[in-house]
């Protein structure tokens, strides 16, 4: 399941962060007109409908054992965590000041990945991502979204790093056991019972209504951000090293700027592109810096 180079390890990373980019900025545009609630599980719902027809088209085996439990902490983190978070969050946030918080991401999943999957990475793989981390927020900072105070949308997005972070981790160890595709596919069948529950509560008072444009961010976020960039990043992780690949993760603020501006009118400077060149540094040294796998008995 995990054959590759480390070379196709971070170009399969590397696609699902250009597909996850789009989310932050989609999700604001589409939230301006379409409930929170039925954005976040509305998505999964769509994407949950889609993995069911695909697993049984390919007649996929069923997980066995405390694969459902573990298909159930990826549920948690990326189905359910990350999507509400981030919706309810960018109600009172712009996606430019939402990604200072989300750059905090590849460190966090480094570290679920240094508790959960047993690899070590060397002191210079750390200071290389704190100081892409002290990056993103720099330049996040300078290009718009600004550091103005905690407010409770920073608290919503700090619970979605959190969620994000096991959800990937979690699911990058399965996706060596039962594929990269099929552990996304049925996290979000696994959670369709109550992404299902959830989006009947948010149309209860009636179908939303939107223009064309928010239908269509909704549906991005559902067939993209939600499935098919999965394909793509659990692969990626899945070759690993899981702590290297997601430093990846740290242009992706960077691109989540540039998309904003395009999308939501938001102007770029030379800063835009000065952060974004010392953000794929500090990337392009952390997936270069020397990383461990530590055994049973070691660990």
């Amino acid at each position: 399941m995990t054959s590759g180079s480390p070379t196709r390890g971070l170009l399969f990373g590397f696609l699902g962060v250009l597909i996850f980019s789009f989310t932050l900025p989609l999700t604001r545009f589409a939230v301006a007109e379409l409930p929170p609630l039925f954005i976040s599980n509305g998505r999964a719902v769509v994407a949950g409908a889609l993995a069911l027809a695909v697993l049984g088209i390919t007649r996929q085996r069923l997980p066995r054992g405390n694969q459902w439990v573990r298909l159930g902490v990826v549920a948690f983190g990326v189905v359910f965590g990350f999507p509400l978070f981030t919706s309810y969050a960018l109600q009172t946030v712009p996606s430019a000041h939402g990604a200072v918080v989300i750059g905090l991401l590849p460190a966090a999943t480094a570290v679920v990945a240094v508790i959960r999957g047993n690899e070590r990475p060397s002191l210079g793989f750390w200071l290389v991502s704190g100081a892409g981390v002290v990056a993103v927020v720099a330049f996040v900072a300078i290009a718009g979204g600004g550091i103005d105070g905690l407010r409770p949308g920073d608290l919503l997005l700090l619970g979605a790093v959190v969620t994000a972070a096991i959800g990937y981790a979690e699911g990058a160890l399965l996706s060596r056991e039962i594929g990269s595709w099929q552990t996304i596919c049925w996290a979000l069948v696994l959670a369709l019972p109550v992404t299902v529950t959830l989006t009947a509560l948010a149309i209860a008072p009636g179908w939303p209504t939107a223009s064309g444009a928010a239908w269509l961010a909704f549906g991005y976020t559902a067939l993209l951000s939600m499935f098919l960039g999965f394909f793509a990043w659990y692969r990626g992780l899945a070759i690993g090293p899981i702590a290297r690949v997601s430093q990846i993760q740290l242009v992706q603020p960077v691109l989540t700027i540039i998309w904003s501006a395009l999308l939501l009118g938001e102007l770029l400077d030379w800063s835009v592109w000065v952060g974004a060149l010392v953000v794929i540094l500090c990337a392009g040294l952390a997936v270069r810096a020397r990383i461990r796998a530590v055994t049973a008995s070691a660990a």
